[in-house]
């Protein structure tokens, strides 16, 4: 090795040096490879918190309804087509870039100084997420103790309802045969002169079911738009407080402390789902549902239109987590040869298998509750908040026992939740860590808890009145396009830039050579398929942009403002850091931004046995100080 006379050098965790520290973080044990950050205590750790992170509320609330919407059955044929072609590629390369540096998103960009705002516009975005996130938690707290009653109070209309609360259909008026004439009249005459209302003539009172206004009037206190802000909802932000709360105890150790809690959180929603599963398949209706999910309603003809197939994609994009600075978070506490092809199948795998088998559980018991209020499928299903606090709430109040059902559906929820949040605090957490590593060795606790107070407190907007429309127009923009031009500018770096085949090298130093078919399907995905797939989504994420809404309730043009400002706040960064990084490099333009196009010296493993012939000169970033090396990285994180 080049560089073996230079002291302290981290060589397999070992310090050749300890006068410059001999701290470890407590986020680290001596079992691990690498004492300055820290490994997984074992692969199940990761595992876990890898399916937690990517099976999330999305496969619960929203995959089922893009199933039936699109074909029922035939919907999982472009799905699992965009999951081999966009989804796993993107997800095998996140998880091989952090693993072979033991980097977060930002600091792994020292394999590309230029692009390294791409990895501020992941983390920046995350922050948006972890913001109203938590407050989605909270709404799944409160629902869970609010089943905590022999009745549940969303199951009839009590005396937050209105006029129009009701618990079934109110026929307004009908056609019916008087003397052997067919005559229009309104219910009333109907049922007053014993005359029965003739087959699909009926038409109905606008009415609220119970559940639809428990949401709005208790649960959020909802206010006429995004101009009424209204007060604090005490009880959400309680609910608030204890999810960040949660979050903190899980996290206050990092990654030892979260890698034990998962066992639990990743693990017992399947065992819930499964229970809610059974109990559906037993009710009366539960078939009719199923059919229309996945059975004999399937339509194969709904193939032939396109925007099923951009659904597919971006449901494949979205759930699996991939371009949010996570999956390479996690993934840099690996061992260095872990296998992270085997994992990265593995975890895609679940997740989608766990979004099909969650849709059996909702359909079933959607397909008893459209039996019981005689109303077909196609009118109880939803998706989003309508489906987790409307509709499956109203369908869980119908069961005998519903407090029980309601209870382990909520807390499915949570769990759900939790796991997501869990990864996302993690990632802003790795990303301090590798900015201010000495900081994190001694405050790693207070960090931790630091970051949730502050985001606990910018989230208290989210939980006022008006906070619905706040966590909407968020989600709306900031979870959309802002993550697809990273993941463009991701692809494009690593491979049209660094170099793919390059990229491959680094794999290979981890997992062993590979042949040149093993290579064949990833090369024909991340040089071609995956990056046209991402700009084909992209263009037409922005070609279709339709202003918020939630409901029927349109965003005023000040709160589209607003939108656009957060999006606009997260990807600016990407050309803001590349003139820095320009800027800061030496000669003239063309000169500057080659060698902005270059790896940082201080890029490859992080540990010096690891790095072999290829990363022989790599530059330790703590020696870069003492020995003034220069470097054209710009930042040194």
């Amino acid at each position: 090795m080049g560089m073996l006379s230079l002291p302290g050098f981290l060589s397999c965790g070992k310090k050749k040096d300890f006068s410059l520290s001999n701290e470890k973080d407590d986020h680290a044990s001596d079992s691990d490879e690498n004492l300055e950050r820290g490994n997984w205590s074992n692969k199940g750790d990761y595992l876990l918190s890898m399916v937690g992170y990517a099976v999330g509320l999305g496969n619960v609330w929203r995959f089922p309804y893009l199933t039936y919407q699109n074909g029922g059955g035939a919907f999982l044929i472009p799905y699992t087509l965009m999951l081999a072609l966009a989804g796993l590629p993107l997800f095998f390369m996140e998880c091989s870039l952090g693993q072979f540096a033991s980097l977060g998103p930002i600091s792994v960009w020292r394999i590309l100084p230029l692009f390294q705002g791409v990895g501020i516009t992941m983390v920046i975005i995350s922050t948006f997420v972890a913001i109203y996130y938590n407050v989605i938690i909270a709404y799944a707290l409160y629902y869970l103790f609010a089943s905590f009653q022999k009745v549940l109070p969303w199951s009839d209309c009590f005396s937050w309802a209105d006029e129009f609360c009701s618990k079934t259909r109110l026929v307004s008026d009908c056609n019916a045969t008087l003397d052997g004439k067919i005559i229009h009249a309104n219910y009333s005459f109907i049922t007053s002169n014993n005359l029965t209302c003739m087959n699909g003539t009926m038409n109905y009172k606008p009415v609220q079911f119970p559940s639809e206004q428990y949401w709005n009037k208790v649960a959020l206190q909802r206010s006429s738009g995004l101009d009424e802000t209204g007060n604090i909802v005490w009880y959400l932000a309680l609910c608030l407080l204890l999810s960040w709360m949660i979050v903190g105890a899980a996290l206050f150790k990092g990654i030892k402390s979260s890698g034990k809690v998962v066992y639990f959180t990743a693990l017992f929603p399947y065992v819930i789902l499964l229970i809610l599963l059974v109990r559906g398949a037993t009710l009366e209706g539960a078939l009719n549902g199923i059919e229309y999910y996945i059975g004999k309603q399937s339509n194969i003809t709904k193939l032939m239109e396109a925007e099923v197939w951009k659904d597919a994609a971006t449901q494949i994009f979205y759930s699996l987590s991939v371009a949010w600075g996570g999956l390479v978070a996690l993934s840099s506490y690996n061992k260095f040869h872990n296998n992270c092809y085997s994992d990265a199948i593995l975890v895609c795998v679940t997740n989608c298998a766990t979004s099909v088998f969650a849709g059996f559980a909702i359909f079933s018991v959607l397909g008893h509750m459209a039996f019981v209020s005689e109303r077909p499928v196609s009118e109880v299903v939803d998706s989003g908040f309508d489906l987790a606090f409307v509709a499956y709430p109203e369908a869980l109040s119908k069961l005998p026992v519903s407090p029980l059902w309601s209870f382990l559906f909520f807390f499915m929820l949570l769990l759900l939740g939790l796991d997501s949040q869990f990864a996302t605090i993690e990632t802003l957490t790795t990303t301090i860590q590798d900015i201010y590593p000495e900081v994190m060795k001694k405050l790693r606790i207070p960090v931790t808890l630091g970051v949730c107070i502050l985001l606990f407190l910018l989230g208290l907007t989210c939980v006022t009145q008006a906070g619905i429309y706040w966590v909407n127009l968020i989600d709306h923009f900031c979870a959309g396009w802002g993550i697809l031009i990273a993941a463009v500018l991701e692809i494009i770096g690593i491979i049209y830039i660094y170099g793919g085949n390059r990229f491959i090298e680094d794999i290979e130093m981890m997992i062993g050579k590979k042949s040149c078919f093993f290579w064949l399907w990833w090369r024909t995905c991340w040089f071609f398929i995956t990056p046209v797939l991402l700009m084909a989504i992209l263009i037409w994420s922005l070609v279709t942009f339709s202003p918020p809404t939630y409901g029927s309730v349109l965003y005023p043009a000040w709160g589209t403002a607003v939108g656009w400002c957060m999006i606009i706040f997260c990807v600016i960064w990407i050309p803001i850091v590349a003139i820095l990084k320009i800027v800061k490099a030496e000669g003239n333009l063309c000169q500057r931004i080659v060698s902005c196009c270059r790896p940082a010296a201080n890029w490859g493993p992080y540990l010096e046995c690891h790095r072999g012939e290829r990363y022989s000169h790599v530059v330790d970033p703590k020696k870069e100080k003492e020995h003034e090396i220069p470097t054209v990285s710009g930042f040194v994180y």
